[in-house]
Protein backbone atom coordinates (compact mmCIF):
# COMPACT_ATOMS: atom_id res chain seq x y z
CA UNK A 1 0.00 0.00 0.00
CA UNK A 2 1.00 3.53 -0.71
CA UNK A 3 2.13 5.18 1.95
CA UNK A 4 0.57 8.69 2.54
CA UNK A 5 2.31 12.31 3.40
CA UNK A 6 2.54 13.38 7.06
CA UNK A 7 0.97 16.59 6.86
CA UNK A 8 1.31 18.86 9.97
CA UNK A 9 -1.04 22.12 9.84
CA UNK A 10 -0.01 24.58 12.82
CA UNK A 11 -3.37 27.31 13.86
CA UNK A 12 -3.77 29.15 16.76
CA UNK A 13 -4.39 32.69 17.48
CA UNK A 14 -2.25 35.58 15.87
CA UNK A 15 0.95 36.37 17.91
CA UNK A 16 1.52 33.22 19.92
CA UNK A 17 4.64 32.60 17.80
CA UNK A 18 2.78 30.15 15.87
CA UNK A 19 5.25 31.22 12.62
CA UNK A 20 8.58 30.53 14.48
CA UNK A 21 7.21 26.79 15.71
CA UNK A 22 6.37 25.99 12.11
CA UNK A 23 9.89 26.88 10.91
CA UNK A 24 11.51 25.09 13.91
CA UNK A 25 9.44 21.76 12.96
CA UNK A 26 10.92 22.46 9.34
CA UNK A 27 14.27 22.36 11.21
CA UNK A 28 13.88 19.61 12.99
CA UNK A 29 12.30 17.17 10.17
CA UNK A 30 15.50 18.27 8.07
CA UNK A 31 17.82 17.34 10.80
CA UNK A 32 16.11 14.05 11.50
CA UNK A 33 15.11 12.97 7.63
CA UNK A 34 17.58 13.87 5.41
CA UNK A 35 16.64 11.32 2.78
CA UNK A 36 12.70 12.28 3.14
CA UNK A 37 11.06 14.93 1.07
CA UNK A 38 10.23 17.65 2.97
CA UNK A 39 8.04 21.09 2.16
CA UNK A 40 6.86 24.03 3.75
CA UNK A 41 4.09 25.25 2.93
CA UNK A 42 3.69 29.36 4.33
CA UNK A 43 -0.57 29.43 4.07
CA UNK A 44 -0.41 32.69 6.20
CA UNK A 45 -0.92 36.35 3.63
CA UNK A 46 0.63 37.61 6.83
CA UNK A 47 3.92 36.51 5.68
CA UNK A 48 6.70 35.25 7.47
CA UNK A 49 7.69 31.70 7.07
CA UNK A 50 9.45 32.21 4.48
CA UNK A 51 12.26 34.71 6.78
CA UNK A 52 12.31 32.09 9.45
CA UNK A 53 13.36 29.90 6.93
CA UNK A 54 15.55 31.68 5.11
CA UNK A 55 13.91 31.68 1.86
CA UNK A 56 13.16 34.36 -1.11
CA UNK A 57 10.44 33.47 -2.92
CA UNK A 58 10.18 35.25 -6.12
CA UNK A 59 6.75 33.53 -7.48
CA UNK A 60 3.48 32.87 -5.03
CA UNK A 61 0.44 30.80 -5.44
CA UNK A 62 -1.43 34.19 -5.80
CA UNK A 63 0.53 35.38 -8.43
CA UNK A 64 -0.28 32.45 -10.47
CA UNK A 65 -4.06 32.61 -9.68
CA UNK A 66 -3.84 36.08 -10.74
CA UNK A 67 -2.64 34.98 -14.27
CA UNK A 68 -5.75 33.14 -14.70
CA UNK A 69 -8.32 35.74 -13.18
CA UNK A 70 -6.57 38.22 -15.83
CA UNK A 71 -6.95 36.47 -18.72
CA UNK A 72 -10.32 35.93 -18.08
CA UNK A 73 -11.35 39.78 -17.34
CA UNK A 74 -9.74 40.58 -20.76
CA UNK A 75 -11.77 38.06 -22.53
CA UNK A 76 -8.99 36.21 -23.63
CA UNK A 77 -10.32 32.38 -23.66
CA UNK A 78 -7.32 30.49 -24.64
CA UNK A 79 -5.47 32.09 -22.71
CA UNK A 80 -7.35 31.08 -20.02
CA UNK A 81 -7.27 27.72 -20.67
CA UNK A 82 -3.61 27.49 -21.18
CA UNK A 83 -3.63 28.89 -17.50
CA UNK A 84 -5.51 26.96 -15.95
CA UNK A 85 -4.36 23.71 -17.87
CA UNK A 86 -0.50 24.76 -16.87
CA UNK A 87 -1.83 25.35 -13.38
CA UNK A 88 -0.48 22.30 -11.36
CA UNK A 89 3.54 23.09 -13.49
CA UNK A 90 3.03 26.20 -12.74
CA UNK A 91 2.70 25.20 -9.13
CA UNK A 92 6.18 23.46 -9.24
CA UNK A 93 7.57 27.04 -10.71
CA UNK A 94 6.62 29.04 -7.53
CA UNK A 95 8.17 26.13 -5.13
CA UNK A 96 12.18 26.73 -4.19
CA UNK A 97 14.62 24.44 -3.62
CA UNK A 98 16.31 24.53 -0.19
CA UNK A 99 18.82 22.38 1.49
CA UNK A 100 16.74 19.67 2.16
CA UNK A 101 13.43 20.73 1.80
CA UNK A 102 11.30 22.83 -0.27
CA UNK A 103 9.16 25.74 0.45
CA UNK A 104 5.90 27.29 -1.33
CA UNK A 105 3.85 30.46 -0.65
CA UNK A 106 -0.08 31.32 -1.05
CA UNK A 107 1.12 35.56 -0.85
CA UNK A 108 -0.44 38.44 0.29
CA UNK A 109 -3.97 39.22 -2.28
CA UNK A 110 -3.72 42.71 -2.97
CA UNK A 111 -7.25 43.14 -3.00
CA UNK A 112 -8.39 44.02 1.05
CA UNK A 113 -11.01 41.52 2.48
CA UNK A 114 -12.07 37.81 2.03
CA UNK A 115 -9.25 35.84 1.27
CA UNK A 116 -11.58 33.34 0.59
CA UNK A 117 -10.72 33.14 -3.48
CA UNK A 118 -6.81 31.65 -2.73
CA UNK A 119 -7.98 29.88 -0.02
CA UNK A 120 -9.92 27.58 -2.10
CA UNK A 121 -6.82 27.44 -4.73
CA UNK A 122 -4.53 26.63 -1.70
CA UNK A 123 -6.89 23.80 -0.73
CA UNK A 124 -6.45 22.72 -4.57
CA UNK A 125 -2.65 23.40 -4.16
CA UNK A 126 -2.41 21.27 -0.96
CA UNK A 127 -4.17 18.24 -2.68
CA UNK A 128 -1.77 18.19 -5.93
CA UNK A 129 1.22 18.11 -4.67
CA UNK A 130 0.97 16.31 -1.43
CA UNK A 131 1.34 13.04 -2.83
CA UNK A 132 5.01 14.05 -4.32
CA UNK A 133 6.69 14.32 -0.37
CA UNK A 134 7.14 12.73 2.63
CA UNK A 135 6.73 15.56 5.38
CA UNK A 136 4.41 18.71 4.72
CA UNK A 137 4.35 21.77 7.65
CA UNK A 138 1.72 24.17 6.48
CA UNK A 139 1.81 27.46 8.47
CA UNK A 140 -1.77 28.45 8.50
CA UNK A 141 -3.44 32.00 9.00
CA UNK A 142 -4.55 33.00 12.75
CA UNK A 143 -7.83 32.48 13.62
CA UNK A 144 -10.10 29.57 12.03
CA UNK A 145 -10.98 31.25 8.75
CA UNK A 146 -8.62 28.34 7.12
CA UNK A 147 -9.97 25.50 9.03
CA UNK A 148 -13.29 27.03 8.45
CA UNK A 149 -12.91 26.92 4.68
CA UNK A 150 -11.68 23.20 4.64
CA UNK A 151 -8.39 24.79 3.36
CA UNK A 152 -6.75 22.20 5.43
CA UNK A 153 -9.34 19.39 5.35
CA UNK A 154 -7.10 16.80 5.12
CA UNK A 155 -4.00 16.51 7.68
CA UNK A 156 -2.47 14.10 9.77
CA UNK A 157 -1.25 16.48 12.40
CA UNK A 158 -3.36 19.27 13.79
CA UNK A 159 -0.69 21.62 16.16
CA UNK A 160 -2.56 24.31 18.11
CA UNK A 161 -0.55 26.56 19.30
CA UNK A 162 -0.72 29.44 22.11
CA UNK A 163 0.19 31.49 25.03
CA UNK A 164 -0.72 30.87 28.84
CA UNK A 165 -3.18 33.46 27.89
CA UNK A 166 -6.70 33.11 28.39
CA UNK A 167 -8.01 34.17 24.75
CA UNK A 168 -5.37 31.82 23.42
CA UNK A 169 -6.55 28.92 24.59
CA UNK A 170 -9.72 30.10 23.81
CA UNK A 171 -9.00 30.84 20.05
CA UNK A 172 -7.34 26.72 20.24
CA UNK A 173 -10.22 25.21 22.14
CA UNK A 174 -12.59 26.55 19.13
CA UNK A 175 -10.43 25.19 16.40
CA UNK A 176 -10.44 22.56 17.61
CA UNK A 177 -14.23 22.44 18.17
CA UNK A 178 -14.51 23.47 14.63
CA UNK A 179 -12.05 20.69 12.73
CA UNK A 180 -13.76 17.86 14.51
CA UNK A 181 -16.55 18.67 12.38
CA UNK A 182 -14.86 19.80 9.05
CA UNK A 183 -11.51 18.71 9.22
CA UNK A 184 -9.96 14.37 8.55
CA UNK A 185 -7.10 14.72 11.57
CA UNK A 186 -5.86 11.51 12.98
CA UNK A 187 -3.83 13.62 15.52
CA UNK A 188 -4.29 16.58 17.55
CA UNK A 189 -2.20 18.38 20.17
CA UNK A 190 -1.56 22.05 21.90
CA UNK A 191 1.89 23.96 22.35
CA UNK A 192 1.98 25.87 24.48
CA UNK A 193 4.71 28.81 23.93
CA UNK A 194 6.00 31.60 25.57
CA UNK A 195 5.41 30.07 29.08
CA UNK A 196 6.80 32.44 31.74
CA UNK A 197 7.08 29.61 34.34
CA UNK A 198 5.78 25.97 34.56
CA UNK A 199 3.25 26.53 37.23
CA UNK A 200 0.75 28.44 35.06
CA UNK A 201 -0.14 25.52 32.96
CA UNK A 202 -2.02 24.03 35.76
CA UNK A 203 -4.45 27.38 35.60
CA UNK A 204 -4.68 26.54 31.99
CA UNK A 205 -8.15 25.47 30.85
CA UNK A 206 -7.20 23.49 27.32
CA UNK A 207 -10.52 20.83 28.26
CA UNK A 208 -9.42 17.50 26.38
CA UNK A 209 -6.89 18.85 23.64
CA UNK A 210 -3.92 16.75 24.83
CA UNK A 211 -0.88 18.96 25.96
CA UNK A 212 1.91 17.82 23.69
CA UNK A 213 4.96 20.11 25.40
CA UNK A 214 5.08 23.91 26.56
CA UNK A 215 8.24 26.16 25.67
CA UNK A 216 9.30 28.96 27.89
CA UNK A 217 9.59 32.38 27.16
CA UNK A 218 13.14 32.91 24.76
CA UNK A 219 14.81 36.53 25.13
CA UNK A 220 17.39 35.21 21.93
CA UNK A 221 14.40 34.02 19.56
CA UNK A 222 12.64 37.29 20.34
CA UNK A 223 16.13 38.89 19.29
CA UNK A 224 16.29 36.68 16.47
CA UNK A 225 13.30 37.01 15.19
CA UNK A 226 13.51 41.11 14.97
CA UNK A 227 16.93 40.38 12.83
CA UNK A 228 15.01 38.57 10.73
CA UNK A 229 17.18 35.57 11.27
CA UNK A 230 16.59 32.17 9.98
CA UNK A 231 15.42 29.24 12.16
CA UNK A 232 18.78 27.00 11.04
CA UNK A 233 20.81 29.24 13.00
CA UNK A 234 19.30 28.43 16.14
CA UNK A 235 21.11 25.97 18.60
CA UNK A 236 19.70 22.54 19.07
CA UNK A 237 19.78 22.87 22.62
CA UNK A 238 17.58 26.29 22.41
CA UNK A 239 14.13 25.80 24.55
CA UNK A 240 12.18 26.33 21.56
CA UNK A 241 13.71 23.47 19.92
CA UNK A 242 14.05 20.80 22.30
CA UNK A 243 10.50 22.09 23.45
CA UNK A 244 9.33 21.22 19.90
CA UNK A 245 11.37 18.09 19.58
CA UNK A 246 9.62 16.87 22.76
CA UNK A 247 6.34 18.06 21.69
CA UNK A 248 6.75 15.94 17.84
CA UNK A 249 8.06 13.10 19.87
CA UNK A 250 4.76 12.80 21.71
CA UNK A 251 2.86 13.06 18.57
CA UNK A 252 4.47 10.23 16.62
CA UNK A 253 6.26 11.74 14.08
CA UNK A 254 10.05 12.04 15.32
Amino acid sequence: MEKKPIVLAVAGKGGVGKTSLASVMVKLLVEAYPDKKILAIDADPAVGLSTALGVEPELTLDDIRKEAVEAAENGDAKATVEVLGEARYRIFDAMVEMDGFSFIAIGRPEAAGCYCKINTYLKEVIAQVADNFDYIVIDGEAGIEQINRRVMEKVTHLVLITDSSKKGCGVVKTIKEVADNLVMYDEIGVVVNRVPSEDVLQYMDLVDIPLLGWIPADANLTERDLKGESVFYIPSEAPIVSGLRRALKNMGVL
